[in-house]
């Protein structure tokens, strides 16, 4: 068979609008239908691929609903025991400073057990990247409360809904690590829809792009929708999300290049 391309090989390349990236591997995703874990790994895996860096990257893969991310994501990996992710990544960034290195950790994992391992990575401004899922619940256990569930929203340890004089209020986990010093660059997206998505890759971009220049911590939080945890259809869920997760967890940059954003 001739290697030439014929005109209609041309044109049909010439076509082509998106493709997905060698960078995730040809594995179906273990994730629920409409789940937004999906387009969370693949804009961070675009990204990587743009800034040519699938030789120079190291991810750390959590416990819960991304346990299996090191399956799906076509880089080198390395699993944390539950919310330890930013501890293994602090001793990977330091073994091998030149790399890149990124956690990828739901709200369970990083606001509930890993807490003590997310705010001291944090402070220390240790240079590494941090991307946190939050849908307000523990999507891969049953459905659990989680330390981001919101008042009255009910799960199934919660069935009558988030009692906060007896269950406490929501960790904003967010605006936490946005007033420690060794976070540099501390935002929150959703991907949700196109725009919402170009919008939070451009995110993952500039918090790379910041461990490049040693500038200690990104800290990017995508808010997303857990249809089969909320016992909603995706459709269902994404709008619950905007009239409930989003007011409590706003959209946008909470600290830039090292300053606070006063809103």
């Amino acid at each position: 068979m001739s290697d030439i391309l014929t005109r209609e090989d041309i044109r049909k390349e010439e076509n082509i609008v998106y493709k997905k990236t060698p960078l995730l591997t040809d594995k179906a995703l273990s994730y629920c239908p409409g789940c937004g874990h999906g387009t969370a790994h693949r804009i961070t895996m675009e990204v990587l691929e743009e800034m040519d860096a699938q030789d120079k990257v190291i991810g750390i893969a959590p416990v819960g609903c991304s346990v299996l991310a090191y399956e799906f994501m076509n880089i080198d990996m390395q699993q944390a025991a539950h919310g330890r992710a930013p501890a293994l990544a602090t001793a990977v960034k330091r073994l091998f400073p030149e790399k890149y290195v990124f956690t990828y950790q739901g709200d369970g994992d990083l606001a509930a057990i890993g807490t003590a391992e997310t705010i001291h990575a944090c402070n220390r401004g240790e240079n590494i990247t941090i991307i946190f899922i939050n849908n307000g619940i523990y999507g891969m256990t049953g459905g659990q409360m989680a330390p981001t569930t919101l008042p009255n929203m009910k799960a199934s340890t919660c069935p009558y809904g988030r009692d906060v004089e007896i269950m406490g209020n929501p960790l904003r986990m967010t605006e936490l690590v946005a007033q420690l010093p060794g976070t540099y660059f501390v935002t929150r997206h959703s991907v949700h829809t196109p725009g919402a998505v170009r919008k939070a890759k451009k995110a993952i971009r500039k918090a790379f792009e910041n461990q490049h220049l040693n500038k200690g911590v990104s800290f990017i939080e995508i808010v997303s929708n857990c249809n089969s945890g909320w016992k909603m259809t995706p459709v269902q869920s994404n709008k619950w999300m905007e009239e409930n997760m989003f007011p409590y967890y706003p959209m946008g940059d909470i600290k830039v290049d090292g300053q606070l954003i006063v809103k």
